[in-house]
């Protein structure tokens, strides 16, 4: 039995089919290719000591760490910058907090290599020279301190906020240093000193 001939126009061939999705099949392809995002070249390391420069305070620093070392280990250890203090190096304490991009991080959990691009900020960059940042200051004017051991961190948290604006009651403040922890227990000393540097306007 005979195909019926459908008439030129009348729907669909099996010849227009096959044109059509030949058609379809090009576009499409070449469509995919102009949105399929460029293949990005990774760059891998092996073990060893392997160089990166990162930006500190300010000041470019060339450091030759593993890939496993920690922010805070490259800090301490190869580059003398030993305000940031190890302490639980978990993540936990806050006593390693330094600043990225301005925002407070936790040293011990980022890798020397994840702040390679980035503006890194430590305890040792706030003061100029004898001139102590208006937050150290304030700190040691409210006995902010006992065994300091936490203070660097608890200082770079207070500064993020203060930069932030977010010293707007004593709650807030507590809330940005919720994630540094005192064995000594300064925590409403530690409110005073950054009250009394935002009276000041000391975000700087």
């Amino acid at each position: 039995m005979q195909t019926p001939r459908v008439p030129d126009g009348a729907g669909f061939t099996r010849r227009s089919f096959l044109k059509g999705a030949s058609v379809a099949a090009v576009t499409g392809g070449a469509a995919a290719q102009a949105i399929a995002p460029p293949t990005e070249r990774v760059v891998r390391f092996g073990p060893g000591l392997h160089e990166l420069t990162l930006k500190i305070n300010g000041e470019a620093r060339k450091v030759r760490v593993e890939p496993r070392t920690t922010l805070l280990d490259a800090l301490r250890d190869r580059l003398d910058l030993t305000g940031s203090k190890k302490i639980c190096d978990r993540g936990a304490c806050g006593g390693c907090t330094v600043l990225l991009d301005g925002e407070p991080v936790n040293a011990c959990m980022m890798l020397a290599f994840d702040a390679e691009g980035h503006e890194v900020e430590t305890i040792e960059g706030l003061a100029d020279g004898d001139d102590l940042h208006p937050l150290q200051r304030a700190f040691l004017e409210c006995d902010a301190l006992q065994c300091g051991f936490c203070t660097p961190g608890m200082v770079m948290s207070g500064v993020a906020c203060l930069r932030a604006g977010q010293a707007t009651s004593r709650e807030r403040i507590a809330e940005c240093v919720s994630g540094n922890l005192c064995r000594c227990g300064t925590y409403t000393r530690v409110v005073d000193a950054i009250e009394l540097a935002a009276r000041r306007g000391g975000g700087r």
